[in-house]
């Protein structure tokens, strides 16, 4: 303990303040008001509006839930200090309990950020190479890794829908769900051009590279949300199923593809065993994304999704992963840099998606740097 109980508060206390996040006797008041609400004998009269108002209660019911888990926690930890102080060897699992709660802090203030009617959604996924060829196709299959890696470190759930192998590498287009709690809402800033420079692995020459990427997120509505499709505006297209390899490639002619002939929105899949299952999973695709971009219509003002419309070009990018001359990736609308690059790339892209929602808090100004 040499050294230790010197550097802790003489006040007994853990200096974290949680009510940055809840406050607790507010969302107590709206509990009450939303049992009022749903003691009324005429509550179940519109079974829409009562299913809000539950789901609306249970999420403040979760939140005062997280206040008090973090309450006996912060208690915990004052009462290792309390040890500390006596004498008793407990630095480590103090140590650990900090960190922990700290990581845990982090998560609920991203959370806290999240407050869209669709951010508690699963979130479905569509990625396109630009301007680069074989490159552009390479670094497409790159950033399906990352998301991939991404939602493990979360503990989401990942499922690769449709797989379009590119011609010597990478991939033509991908589709994947990802499920989990504010899935959409976080994945939701990662649309955009996504560019890559580095030395290229496919040039002889040796050559630095320049590729894009596009990627496009649609939340994964649920039944309760009609998508009007007429036979008539669809196309229904059935192919062999193609791919790199692995579990998600299908020998027989069972892959299906969904074209919304107004809009021209695409929706396909391939992974299921079944053409039918595969219709099922595409045409649902297809509502989500008809879905999203009805929302995008009605928040064209606020340009949120601005970035999803530009060319997958130079100048459209929302991110630049940078491998070569130096190693650097910088996020061109909240300015924040980070240069362990093969960390981004490995899925660790929660700075990013932070420094983003906070980005869209007027008073918040993004961190420059990580």
């Amino acid at each position: 303990m040499k050294n230790w109980n010197a550097n802790l508060p003489t006040s007994g206390t853990v200096p974290v303040n949680c009510g940055v996040f809840f406050d607790a006797p507010a969302r107590r008041r709206e509990i009450e008001a939303l049992n009022q609400e749903i003691g009324r004998a005429d509550f179940w009269q519109n079974p829409e509006s009562a299913q809000r108002i539950l789901a609306k209660r249970k999420r403040l019911e979760e939140t005062i839930e997280q206040d008090e888990g973090l309450a006996r926690r912060l208690s915990d930890i004052e009462a290792y200090f309390d040890l500390a102080r006596e004498g008793e060897s407990v630095e480590q699992d103090l140590k650990f309990e900090v960190v922990r709660l700290g990581d845990d802090l982090d998560r609920l203030e991203t959370a806290s950020l999240l407050s869209g009617e669709n951010d508690r959604l699963n979130a479905i996924v569509t990625l396109h190479p630009g301007a680069g060829g074989t490159e552009s196709q390479d670094w497409a299959e790159m950033l399906l890794r990352m998301y991939r890696r991404w939602a493990e470190r979360r503990g989401f759930k990942f499922t690769l829908m449709d797989y379009q192998a590119g011609e010597d590498a990478g991939l033509k287009s991908a589709t994947f769900s990802v499920a989990g709690e504010y899935a959409y809402g976080l994945l939701a800033s990662e649309i955009g051009v996504h560019r890559l420079v580095r030395i290229s692995p496919f040039d002889a020459a040796a050559r630095r590279h320049t590729s894009f990427a596009s990627v496009f997120v649609s939340p994964e509505i649920d039944e309760n949300i009609t998508i009007d499709l007429k036979p008539d505006e669809l196309r229904v297209e059935t192919y062999r199923s193609t791919g790199a390899g692995g579990q998600h490639v299908n020998t027989t002619d069972s892959a299906v593809r969904v074209i919304h002939l107004p809009t021209g929105t695409v929706a396909q899949c391939q992974n299921e065993r079944s053409q039918h299952r595969n219709r099922e999973m595409a045409m649902k695709i297809l509502r989500s994304k008809l879905y999203e971009l009805e929302l995008e219509k009605k928040r064209a003002e606020t340009e949120k999704l601005e970035a999803s419309k530009a060319d997958i070009d130079f100048g459209s990018q929302v991110r630049s992963y940078v491998l070569h001359p130096y190693r650097l990736v910088k996020d061109h609308r909240t300015k924040l840099e980070i240069g362990d690059t093969d960390r981004v790339l490995d899925g660790d892209i929660d700075p990013f998606i932070k420094a983003y929602l906070l980005s869209r808090r007027p008073s918040t100004a993004a961190p420059r740097s990580a």
